[in-house]
């Protein structure tokens, strides 16, 4: 009998679909193991290894089947015809299949094909077979009228082209719409089908996300019964009781949920002199959702929750999300503990897990924590740790650990807010120093990247957009909870449990050889021959110091590396410099903790909602699935940022703005304004009558006539030409022609430029006169 892994080999590598008497055939197997293999490949498919296509041919699962029906979902600028299958019920996005038209015109938007398909290094490939009945695809868009003709402006930055309205179903111009688009090149057409409301309206711009990216705003009926149910029950009389302790949520100002809560205290074992222990308390959620129930298939198909400027999408219904399941002040809260000891270096000396009752002594914003630990703990306070090198455990005469005597009892009033700050703080941003020297002496990577912060009134409407300030307060909660994260790893590999590793492996080799090549035209070495670390770059950028091409070179250090995802195999998490890293601080937002948290029950049996069998076969399905949904939340969120920051943009139309390079194409450069984001296209076309030369390796383009020089990382001021709030797009233009801040000179030897360190360097010639 073939095992498993050797029947999808086979079924991956056929050339032909693969069916049970394929399979039986390929491995020679008789009338008697032919029964047998009927059984394996059943128990192949409840594990979610493989799924059934039509003609009860077999296929990976996750991927295609060898010959399937597709639908043509877009035909670009260049012709090519696009094609998603028509049956897609995997977790993980849809696939995109190019198209090999016997003749060019053969299929059009909505047509229906049945093709066998191909993956190659390029993608997937369709090659039609036979055309089907027609259907319709999707569009989303805003109307425009012209001269009594309706047109549909696409909401996607990449789409290009606006398509003639053939029926606006009672819609009128400039209305939110989805549309049904039908036809061939060029006459492609479209027909509203669902009227959405103003783009321009609050809450609009992610709606938009919402509906372009198919993330699930509504929970079945069914979810939502078993939530009210489940929110009812009792927490249990076998649960550890901590609520004598006076843990505190520290989050944003305008968090929805809270995950997590933390307290810390001197150790009182000589053992650990110095030292301390901790708690970090993590909502209870696996005892609320089930393996198998409606609420875990609701929680599975969405993975995370995702988050706007002006609304959450939740993975679980809001009376657990953001009432039950969530750790409030006063209230007695199911949690999943992790107790920490930790050394006065900052080293886990130790950990466990319990099931336990706690009661939030306060939910305190990261403003306010930090506005109190600078006034009451000198030497402490905003930025020292990180300039210190960590500082170790040793804060002078500040106040650790202090007695919380007014903890309320269940009926009892509240503390004092100042009481819980006086109790709490000094304990855990003295207990955070030593996890801090511990982080610093690892070197995890350390890249400077702002954050954009969105600011809406009550109504919805936008009022600013800024970097948000990046406080002390919170990196020591990001401390903690990558200590429990670890403890959580490492505690389910001593039980040889199931683990849900979020895995960030090092760079590729050829983004490496690319970074050096860089790096050189500043003059700035990178040795291949060592072992490539997260300090490697942070050296790097130590030797770069506060030179003026320092933001470009930490962009094309943050592109050299590698996207991090969700895997049962550990590879380590590279940009935190750790061997064992799991995820298990939030699982009322990640459906990754929530795994986690079901393998703790079930290794420490601590009780109903342990990882079932059948999740434990299938978590490797489950890792790729939960990372695909990541990244489409990632996107709807980049996305709705994009929108807001076009909107804020808006109103400067015609302005001169700071901007800096951010990209260079032989097509032109992108550009982000400084302070405020959004990333807007200069093309070459629009710089005049001068033929530029793109170097790829350099990542410039070169005026042959003028010696201007456009390069990656570049400040500049630059004309924002257009603003689109709709769709995100910017458009800068030069103003005046010319730049406002000088370009870098050419000063030209034959095919060699003079590089940013005045030393020679080669330029390939790639770019296309314009």
């Amino acid at each position: 009998m073939p095992t498993r892994q050797q029947i999808l080999d086979f079924i991956t590598s056929s050339d032909t679909p693969a069916g049970k008497r394929e399979i039986a055939r390929a491995f020679g197997l008789s009338a008697q193991e032919k029964i047998a293999l009927k059984a394996l490949l059943k128990d192949m498919a409840d594990e979610g290894l493989i799924d059934s296509a039509p003609g009860r041919a077999f296929h990976q699962m996750g991927g295609l089947p060898k010959v399937t029906v597709l639908r043509v979902a877009d035909i670009d600028e260049g012709g090519n015809v696009w094609a998603v299958p028509e049956r897609w019920e995997s977790d993980t996005p849809a696939p995109r299949l190019r198209v090999r038209e016997r003749k060019r015109g053969q299929f059009g938007v909505g047509d229906r094909m049945l093709a066998r398909t191909e993956e190659t290094g390029g993608g997937w490939t369709a090659h039609p077979m036979k055309a089907l009945a027609r259907a319709s695809e999707q569009m989303l868009g805003v109307l425009r009228e012209d001269n009594g003709r309706f047109w549909l402006t696409g909401v996607d930055k990449k789409e290009k082209r606006e398509v003639p309205v053939s029926d606006t179903g009672g819609a009128a111009a400039g209305d939110l719409v989805m549309a049904e688009k039908a036809g061939r090149p060029p006459r492609i057409t479209a027909r509203v089908t669902e009227r959405l409301g103003d783009p321009f309206a609050p809450k609009s711009f992610s709606l938009i996300a919402i509906h372009k990216l198919g993330i699930p705003t509504a929970f079945s009926s069914e979810a939502l019964a078993e939530a009210e149910r489940v929110a009812e029950q009792p927490l249990g009389d076998d649960r550890e009781d901590l609520r004598h302790l006076p843990i505190v949520a520290i989050d944003p100002a305008d968090a929805r949920d809270h995950d997590d809560a933390v307290w810390a205290a001197p150790d009182d074992d000589p053992a650990n002199a110095g030292g301390w222990r901790a708690v970090v308390a993590i909502a209870d959620v696996s005892f609320y959702v089930r393996p198998g129930s409606e609420l875990d298939r609701e929680a599975r198909s969405r993975g995370n929750s995702v988050y706007f400027p002006d609304r959450v999408v939740p993975m679980l219904p809001e009376i657990l999300s953001a009432d039950v399941c969530s750790l409030k002040q006063g209230e007695d809260r199911a949690a999943m503990a992790c107790h920490l000891v930790v050394g006065k270096d900052g080293a886990l000396k130790s950990w466990r897990f319990s099931r336990a009752v706690v009661r939030i002594a306060a939910n305190i914003a990261y403003e306010d924590a930090q506005a109190w630990v600078d006034q009451n703990l000198p030497g402490t306070g905003r930025g020292t740790a990180g300039e210190a090198g960590g500082g170790g455990a040793d804060t002078g005469d500040v106040p650790a650990g202090l007695p919380l005597h007014d903890q309320p009892s269940a009926d009892g009033p509240p503390p004092r807010t100042g009481d819980v700050l006086a109790a709490t703080l000094p304990g855990l941003w003295n207990c955070w120093h030593s996890l801090l020297a511990a982080r610093n002496g690892r070197e995890p990577l350390e890249l400077d990247l702002p954050e954009r912060r969105v600011v809406l009134d009550e109504q919805g409407r936008l009022l600013s957009v800024a970097p948000r300030e990046r406080l002390d307060s919170m990196r020591l909660i990001e401390d903690y909870m990558i200590a429990a994260n670890v403890a959580a790893a490492k505690a389910l590999e001593a039980k040889k449990a199931p683990v849900m590793y979020r895995v960030h492996e090092p760079p590729a080799r050829e983004k490496l050889v690319a970074l050096k090549d860089y790096l050189e035209t500043f003059g700035v070495p990178l040795a291949l021959g060592q072992v490539i670390r997260p300090k490697t770059f942070n050296h790097l950028l130590d030797r770069v110091g506060d030179s003026d091409f320092r933001p470009q070179v930490m962009e094309q250090v943050l592109r050299t590396q590698t996207q991090a995802y969700y895997s049962p195999e550990n590879r380590g998490h590279f940009g935190l410099a750790l061997g064992s890293y799991g995820h298990f601080t939030s699982p009322i937002r990640r459906y990754a903790d929530l795994l986690v948290h079901r393998s703790l029950v079930a290794a420490y049996k601590l009780g109903p909602g342990a990882l079932s069998p059948d999740e434990a076969a299938r978590m490797g399905v489950i890792g790729e699935a939960i990372s695909g949904l990541e990244r489409r939340a990632m996107e709807a969120e980049r996305d709705t940022l994009d929108r807001y920051v076009a909107a804020y943009l808006a109103e400067r139309v015609g302005e001169i703005v700071s901007a800096r390079i951010t990209g260079v194409k032989n097509f032109g450069f992108f550009a982000t304004v400084e302070g405020v984001g959004g990333d807007g296209l200069v093309g070459v076309r629009d710089m005049g009558a001068e033929y530029f030369r793109y170097d790829e390796g350099l990542q410039t383009l070169t005026g042959e006539d003028s010696g201007d020089v456009y390069h990656l990382g570049q400040r500049l001021e630059l004309k924002l030409a257009e603003s689109s709030p709709v769709s995100g797009a910017l458009r800068f233009e030069l103003p005046g022609g010319k730049m406002g801040l000088p370009p870098m000179r050419d000063k030209k030897r034959g095919d060699r430029v003079v590089n940013h360190r005045g030393r020679p360097g080669n330029i390939r010639h790639q770019g296309r006169r314009r």
